[in-house]
C-alpha cells in the first residue's frame, strides 16, 4: 500500500518544525543576554549537566526525563516542549494551508521568527536583532528567489521592490510614531526593536499592509491593556498598599501576531481594512 504523500509532508513538516521549535527555545534564552546559540552545547543551568542528544529531542525528550533535569533532578519549565510542539503545528498548518511547497516553507520560517518575538518581548521586553535580521534577510531572499524561480506562481508574499519600499514605509512610520510618543510623554515611547521588527513585516506583506498592521496591533494592545493589565495590576496594588505603576508596553507581542494573520489573509481583505481605516482611496 502506497503512502499517501499529503500525510508524509504533514508528519515531515512536523518533525521539522518541532526541530525549529528546540532550536527556537535556544534563541529565546540566550539572545536576549547577548548570549552565542552556537557554543556553548546546551546543558542544565542549574548543575552544568551537558544535554545528550536523546535528552534533547523535542517534546519526547521533556516527556521522558519526566521535566526533570537527568543530572540533579532540577524541574525544567514545561515552555520547553509547549513551544516545539507549538512550532511543529505551525510547520504542519503551513504545509496544510500552501501545500508542501516552497511557499509552505515561507510562511511556516515567518511564523516561528515572529513566535520568537512574542516570547523574547513579552518575558524580556526586547526584541533581539537575531530575530529581526535573519527576519529581513529571509524574507528578501525569499522573494527574490520567488521572483526568478516562479514568477507566474502566486505568493502571500510581496515582490522585492514591494519588498525594499514596504520595509522602509512600516520601519518609518513606527520610527515617527515612536518619537512623536516620546516628545509627548517625555519618556521613550517605542523601543528600536519594534522599527526593525516593522522593517521585517513591511519587507513580507508591503508598505500599505506594513502600516495596516501597526494598527491592528496597537488596537488589539490597547483593549488587552486597559481592559485585562491594567485593570488586574490595579487590584493586585491596592491589595499589596501600593500605588500602581503601569507596566511597559511590549508591542511586538501585538505586532508579530498580527503581522503573520495579515500575511495570511490577504491582499484583498488587507485593502479592505486599508479602505476602512482612509488610508487607501477605494
Amino acid at each position: 500500500m502506497t503512502a499517501d504523500p499529503v500525510l508524509l509532508a504533514l508528519l515531515a513538516a512536523t518533525v521539522l518544525g518541532a526541530c525549529f521549535g528546540s532550536f527556537l527555545n535556544v534563541c529565546v534564552a540566550r539572545w536576549p543576554a547577548g548570549l552565542s546559540v552556537v557554543r556553548p552545547a546546551s546543558r542544565c543551568p542549574h548543575c552544568e549537566h551537558a544535554i545528550r542528544w536523546h535528552e534533547n529531542v523535542p517534546v519526547l525528550g521533556w516527556l521522558r526525563l519526566g521535566g526533570k533535569c537527568a543530572g540533579c533532578r532540577a524541574a525544567i519549565s514545561p515552555r520547553y516542549p509547549i513551544v516545539e510542539a507549538t512550532v511543529a503545528l505551525l510547520w504542519a498548518a503551513a504545509v496544510a494551508w500552501a501545500g508542501p511547497t516552497v511557499e509552505a516553507v515561507r510562511l511556516a520560517m515567518f511564523a516561528t521568527i515572529m513566535l520568537g518575538v512574542v516570547l523574547t518581548d513579552v518575558e524580556h521586553y526586547v526584541i533581539p536583532d537575531g530575530f529581526t535580521v535573519f527576519g529581513f534577510l529571509w524574507v528578501l531572499a525569499t522573494s527574490v528567489w520567488h521572483a526568478i524561480a516562479s514568477p507566474d506562481v502566486a505568493s502571500h508574499f510581496v515582490a522585492p521592490a514591494d519588498a525594499f519600499v514596504g520595509a522602509c514605509a512600516a520601519a518609518g512610520f513606527v520610527a515617527i510614531v515612536g518619537w512623536l510618543g516620546e516628545v509627548a510623554l517625555k519618556k521613550e515611547a517605542m523601543g528600536f526593536g519594534d522599527v526593525t521588527l516593522m522593517a521585517v513585516v513591511g519587507a513580507a506583506i508591503g508598505p500599505v499592509p506594513g502600516i495596516v498592521t501597526t494598527f491592528v496591533a496597537a488596537g488589539i494592545g490597547a483593549v488587552t491593556f486597559l481592559g485585562l493589565v491594567y485593570p488586574v495590576g490595579i487590584v493586585r496594588a491596592r491589595r499589596a498598599g501600593r500605588d500602581f505603576e503601569p507596566p511597559l508596553v511590549p508591542f511586538g507581542v501585538f505586532l508579530a501576531p498580527a503581522a503573520v494573520v495579515l500575511l495570511v489573509t490577504g491582499p484583498d481583505r488587507l485593502r479592505t481594512i486599508a479602505v476602512t481605516l482612509g488610508l487607501v482611496v477605494p
